[in-house]
């Protein structure tokens, strides 16, 4: 009885060894470079798992500085800012100087987040919205602009504004100022714009006629702050 046990033993657990090496064969082991578990909810494919070249810590000034002379490698500078900065030029220069402390810059993203910005602030000073300007300028711009609000509303006026069109948004200027990057704009747009006193009566601009206006915007952003957003800190009209 007992060697016919033993004999049923043997048998079974060759078969754990044959099984267990088949399935090891077929699903593999784990190496560390697996893809990550698909997230139907996120919206994007998931991308196949890489391991990084270097390691995420920030490195000394020489190995930025190799990092960033690598990188420019990758982007011929006749193409870096195609349709933006003509190569060698200081609005060139200057995007360059912000790329290399913000990695994360991207002009051509920039230009249509301005676009949008010109026109949310130039309706929101047209309705006094003062919260909406507050989260757009900077501090110094917005007493500016809530001064001239107050002493408009002071008045009993009230502005009456359309946006027609933005046909030019186009960079002047750029640079890095210490921690802060400067990125002049110039807007060339068309507005209809009137103001009305307590009576109704048109006191200042037409609610019919188109008016052309050009701008000179400077925006700003601390390269070094956790907050990714620009906002307005100077506007002039354009000579």
């Amino acid at each position: 009885m007992n060697a016919v046990f033993d004999i049923y033993t043997i048998i079974f657990l060759a078969l754990a060894v044959f099984i267990f090496a088949r399935l090891r064969s077929v699903l593999g082991t784990r190496t560390g470079r697996e893809r990550p578990p698909f997230d139907p909810y996120s919206g994007k494919e998931p991308k196949p798992a890489t391991l990084p070249d270097k390691p995420a810590s920030v490195g000394t000034r020489a190995e930025e500085a190799a990092v960033l002379r690598d990188a420019d490698r990758e982007v011929p500078a006749a193409e870096r800012w195609a349709g933006i900065a003509a190569p060698g030029s200081a609005v060139a220069a200057g995007l360059d100087a912000i790329a290399r402390v913000d990695r994360n810059f991207d002009a051509r993203h920039f230009i249509e987040g301005a676009k949008a910005a010109y026109e949310m602030i130039v309706m929101a000073f047209a309705e006094g919205d003062r919260k909406a300007l507050r989260g757009m300028l900077g501090k110094e711009l917005f007493e500016e602009f809530a001064a001239a609000i107050n002493e408009r509303e002071a008045r009993g006026h009230k502005m009456e504004s359309r946006f027609v069109s933005l046909d030019k948004a186009e960079i002047r200027n750029a640079e890095l100022v210490g921690n802060e990057a400067r990125i002049t704009i110039d807007f060339v747009s068309q507005l209809v714009s009137a103001t009305r006193d307590k009576d109704g009566n048109i006191v200042d601009g037409s609610a019919e006629a188109l008016t052309d206006v050009e701008d000179l915007w400077m925006f700003a952003r601390d390269v070094k702050s956790s907050d990714p957003n620009w906002k307005l800190v100077e506007n002039n009209e354009a000579a």
